[in-house]
């Protein structure tokens, strides 16, 4: 079976534990997803599978290409196309299979793969956390970043000094958390914690720990 399915963030909420205590889940519409494609050693020089996230709004425009991908497959376009590293030999998969989120069940441990918010040109104390100077009258340095080399040895800046720049907009994976509940009617997973990424961003749920 595949250790992991797509999904799309829809937002956070909090949910109520007998005892009063709350908990931060981020709701995340997982699946259904169909294999696109398996890929094998001696085709592609590794195996893994290719799902496609099905969406209550059919994809239209497809180029040849996909549309040729998708024929071949026997299964309607989808917009999102993603692999997850398998062994074939214990995976028992076939193309056209159905990806479902009921593989999932409570106090599972996942990790959450998705894409950052953007936060534009960002100073280092933001993007990096620097402390900033002195906020006092006079000071003239609050948020500047301070020295970012040597003048005389190595005359140079040192690849990846911490400086202002493009800030989100990156791949990121937060590891080790708690599926909190699962709705198989909906295909919702409710996940302790947040997640990286908007409202409405896809992202890639990967189960720990398959036997």
């Amino acid at each position: 079976m595949v250790n992991g399915i797509i999904g799309k963030k829809l937002g956070m909420t909090q949910i109520f534990a007998s005892d009063g205590t709350v908990t931060p889940v981020t709701v995340i519409k997982a699946g259904p997803c169909v294999v696109v494609q398996l890929k094998t050693v001696s085709t592609d020089g590794y195996e893994a599978v290719q799902l496609g996230l099905v969406e209550e709004k059919s994809l239209k425009n497809v180029n040849k290409p996909m549309k040729g991908h998708f024929s071949k497959a026997g299964v309607p376009p989808t917009r999102i196309l993603r692999e997850f590293r398998i062994q074939m030999s214990e995976a028992g998969l076939s193309v056209g299979d159905k990806i479902l989120v009921d593989q999932f069940t409570e106090d599972d441990i996942v990790d959450v793969i998705g894409t950052s918010k953007g936060r534009g040109f960002a100073g280092v104390v933001k993007r990096h956390n620097f402390s900033g100077g002195r906020a006092s009258h006079g000071s003239m340095f609050h948020r500047a970043p301070g020295s970012i080399g040597a003048s005389a040895y190595p005359s140079r800046v040192i690849k990846g000094t911490k400086m202002p720049g493009h800030m989100g907009v990156e791949r990121n994976t937060i590891k080790n958390l708690r599926v909190m509940k699962v709705d198989s009617q909906e295909n919702l997973l409710l996940i302790r914690g947040a997640v990286p990424g908007p409202n409405g961003a896809y992202v890639l749920i990967k189960k720990k720990n398959i036997e």
